[in-house]
């Protein structure tokens, strides 16, 4: 079963996520958004195994950028349109396993979702 890690690669998340996996020698792609794009095709078939809504990244310097009228917007529809123009509000990293999605990153998790 193969394993995706989505992202952009000067995430520090990112790069602790890529070393654990590294270090427990689990073969993964890198997709990174700002190198390999996001497309409709791609954010459906990530929202069906992730939900929409615990992807968005408050956190992120684009987040605190959007207006409040886009803020207060988070149905499904309105997430995924601010996911397609500005993929780095996308949780990082979302890593994919299957039909199995994991967001963030946590040491303990990871152990857990590779077992």
């Amino acid at each position: 079963m193969s394993t995706t890690i989505y992202g952009i690669k000067n995430c520090d998340t990112i790069k602790k996520a890529l070393k654990w996996l590294d270090a427990n020698n689990v073969e993964y792609t890198f997709h990174d958004y700002r190198v390999d794009g996001l497309d409709s095709t791609l954010l459906d078939s990530l929202c069906k195994i992730s939900d929409v809504e615990q992807m968005l990244n408050k956190r992120s310097t684009s987040y605190r950028a959007l207006t409040d009228e886009q803020k207060a917007d988070t149905t499904p529809a309105a997430l995924k349109a601010l996911f397609l123009a500005t993929p780095t509000l996308i949780k990082r990293p979302l890593l994919v396993k299957g039909s199995d999605a994991l967001l963030g990153f946590k040491d303990a998790q990871y152990q857990a979702f590779f077992e």
